[in-house]
């Protein structure tokens, strides 16, 4: 199998439909084996994005290079067709043709190109192992999987050796326990082929789990490109935090900072957080917490916040609880040996806060430590 393979560059790129800003000048590249992911909600202009790499929609302006090659160029007037970008492309829909066995399925994209038919037999069998499917290419989808379906379609992709794959929510169609199987075993094949990955998703544990870079989007905009750690965990903006992840939101005020920490008054306590290396310049702060990041305690600090717990439900590696802080309603998720009664009183601290302009929109940054 031929392993090689080129980056994708996208500099300026943007699209109008009337009014309508789809892609607002986006910029991004993937390097030669990685997995990238557009993540947003929908009508954020992921989709558009992909589909202009692949040559499928013509951008208004910018440019795209695909394994060092311009594909197009607003500039000079270049716009490859989609089968002259060495793309390999996977939608929603994964549509593997119900008449066709599995071998003829794959094989297909060469029988078109007018390959002989002893290359694209040998390809086929290539392909199926990458796959971890030898000896299943004369079956035919209906005694398939739904995973395996799957895996067919995106050896249709990998049957003409692209040089990056392109792959519009996959995995959506698929049950809750599947789609988890198959994000293992989508990232193990594209660590066989060597591949860089260009993925589109709404889907956060999608993205965080299978991805080297992430870039969120909303608005046709890229509001942070980064590694799924500092995604989750160091946030960009407002809309980066309430999109990826669950928040609880604190008003809160500073009541002290000194040695890398930070005490924020709550209102019925003191949380005390790492500080960040900027604080907002805001007359009304708020700190978000994740629910993971919120520890519950039988006794603590005289100072530290005390909620009640209104709701507890067991979520099988855990529990998720539901607490009221002055009138305020937050949730914590804890380990299996954390457990409390609903109406049981318990204290507050946190692993980790991200600080708020309350009073800023979803572009606003966020500081975080």
């Amino acid at each position: 199998m031929n392993s090689s393979s080129g980056a994708v560059t996208v500099q300026g790129l943007a699209k109008q439909f009337g009014a309508l800003r789809a892609i607002d000048t986006v910029d991004f590249s993937i390097a030669q084996g990685e997995f990238f992911t557009l993540l947003g909600p929908s009508g954020c202009g992921k989709t558009t994005t992909l589909r202009c790499v692949a040559g499928l929609e013509s951008a208004d302006t910018g440019r795209i290079e695909i394994d060092g090659k311009p594909v197009f160029d607003s500039a000079t007037g270049l716009d490859l067709p989609a089968n002259e970008r060495a793309i390999g492309m996977v939608f929603q829909s994964y549509a593997v043709w119900p008449h066709m066995n599995v071998a003829e399925n794959i094989g297909y994209p060469l029988k078109v190109r007018g390959v002989a038919g002893t290359q694209i037999a040998a390809r086929v069998e290539e392909v199926l192992k990458l796959l971890d499917m030898a000896g299943l290419g004369g079956r035919m989808p209906s005694q398939l999987s739904g995973g395996q379906q799957q895996r067919v379609a995106l050896g249709r992709a990998l049957a003409i050796e692209p040089r990056v794959l392109l792959l519009d929510e996959p995995l959506s169609n698929l049950d809750a326990k599947l789609r988890e199987l198959m994000r293992a075993e989508l990232k193990l094949i594209q660590r066989r082929a060597g591949l860089p990955i260009l993925y589109v998703t709404h889907d956060q544990v999608e993205a965080l789990s299978m991805s080297d870079r992430i870039a969120v989007m909303s608005a046709g905009r890229i509001h942070h490109l980064a590694a799924p750690e500092e995604i989750y965990d160091r946030p960009a903006t407002r809309f980066v935090l309430d999109f990826v992840g669950a928040v609880n939101y604190l008003p809160c005020t500073v009541a002290g900072h000194e040695g890398g920490r930070m005490r924020l008054d709550v209102g019925g306590g003191t949380l005390e957080i790492a500080a960040p290396e900027r604080l907002p310049a805001a007359a009304d702060l708020t700190v978000a917490i994740r629910p993971e990041d919120l520890e519950l305690a039988a006794t603590g600090a005289d100072d530290a916040p005390r909620a009640r717990i209104t709701l507890r439900g067991f979520v099988g590696e855990g529990f998720e609880y539901r607490l009221e802080l002055g009138g305020q309603s937050l949730r914590a998720r804890t380990e299996k040996t954390v457990v409390f009664e609903e109406g049981a009183e318990v204290v507050l601290t946190a692993r980790r806060g991200v600080l708020v302009d309350a009073a800023a929109g979803l572009d606003s940054a966020v500081a975080a430590a």
